[in-house]
């Protein structure tokens, strides 16, 4: 056990002394919460938009105050024509565009129902349906309104469906996003933090001076890997001041749950860190290797960004293999809903085989390249 501890001490006074690795642990975990958790905000409004009014009757004007009244959009541009109209979609300064038919007006005072066209720039399609449906949901609500008025007769039977919002009452896309990205960065850092530290060493040939000692293989791999567990523990320290002090977000569960299944995590990545690690011969390898067989297809493949519902079954097949998919879970549910171990188990299970596999075959790897 002196030994192993020996090996600790020797790798956290080496991450000491390294000011690019101070600089990593300390002060990127912190940038990465700010620039990701500002950025990564999915929320649709204040969205350009350009209306061509062909009727200029009352009518058309109170449609067009009910569309700059709502949040959802900001009036940029009136337009004469429709050629006018379409180069504004096409220059991008607006991103939908709203024309009204000269016959608006008198349609709707005659108790018909006018034609509105709405034109959605599609090029980014989550912001084109969500403008669509408010666009239509404005138009729609200002015309029953109007019916309503006009005849002057008591409102249809209809269903009082009233809905509540669980978890995130606002709907707020950065109360999803920044959980994910806190999981993002444990998974980023003890990756790169291991594999470049390892493949450094052998660069500088002290991994050979530590195979000659007598440290036994299972002591060296052991030393290896604990201080990045305790790195990796202050660096989601500082990522959940961080996400506290920025951004308001406390988790509702258990902070010790968290620390715990963040280590169970943590294991499975310090593990692929050390399988990069016997695959790599510089840090430039590390890294490549690290970003295009790991990292990225783990950012896309776990629902981090796009849900893996929405994937075709051959790709949901290989999420099973992701460790990111099921801390993912972990982290929303215990930032978001405060769960507990009794939800969150089934998540926890497979990390564990997960993380036991990659360490195992890292381990043995590791082995056979001492030997």
């Amino acid at each position: 056990m002196s030994r192993i501890s020996s090996v600790i001490r020797k790798e956290l006074i080496q991450l000491r002394r390294d000011k690019k690795m101070r600089a990593m642990v300390f002060i990127a975990p912190v940038m990465q919460v700010l620039i990701l958790g500002y950025a990564a905000n999915m929320d649709v409004h204040d969205v350009p938009l350009a209306v061509l009014n062909q009727d200029a009757s009352p009518r058309s004007r109170e449609l067009v105050t009910a569309f700059r009244n709502s949040a959802a959009f900001t009036l940029k541009a009136a337009p004469a024509s429709v050629e006018e109209l379409k180069a504004e979609l096409d220059a991008g300064s607006v991103e939908v565009g709203l024309l009204i038919p000269h016959s608006f007006g008198s349609e709707l005072d005659a108790g018909r129902s006018p034609e509105l066209q709405i034109l959605v720039d599609g090029s980014r399609s989550n912001t084109a349906a969500v403008s669509m449906a408010y666009a239509v949901s404005i138009a729609t609500a200002y015309g029953s309104s109007v019916t309503s008025r006009s005849l002057h007769a008591p409102p249809l039977p209809s269903i009082d469906a009233r809905t509540r919002v669980w978890y995130n009452p606002e709907l707020q896309s950065r109360l999803f996003m920044v959980p994910g990205i806190f999981a993002l960065l444990a998974m980023v850092f003890t990756i790169i933090l291991t594999s470049l530290a390892i493949v450094k060493e052998k660069e500088v040939g002290t991994l050979e001076q530590l195979m000659v000692s007598p440290l036994g293989r299972g002591e060296l791999v052991i030393g290896k890997l604990a201080p990045f567990l305790i790195v990796s523990t202050i660096i989601l320290s500082l990522a959940l001041v961080a996400v506290r002090v920025f951004f308001g977000i406390v988790p509702r569960g258990s902070i010790l749950l968290l620390a715990l299944l963040s280590i169970a995590f943590a294991l499975s990545t310090l593990g692929i860190g050390l399988f990069v690690s016997t695959l790599a011969r510089t840090q430039q390898q590390a890294m490549m290797f690290s970003i295009f067989f790991f990292m990225f297809p783990m950012m896309i493949l776990s629902g981090f960004v796009f849900p893996i519902a929405n994937m075709p079954p051959a790709i949901q097949l290989i999420t099973y293999i992701m460790p990111l998919r099921y801390y993912l879970v972990i982290v929303r549910g215990l930032f978001l809903k405060g769960v507990g171990i009794d939800i969150l188990w089934p998540q926890l299970l497979p990390l564990l085989a997960i993380g036991t596999a990659v360490i195992g075959i890292s381990v043995a790897r590791f082995h056979k390249q001492l030997d």
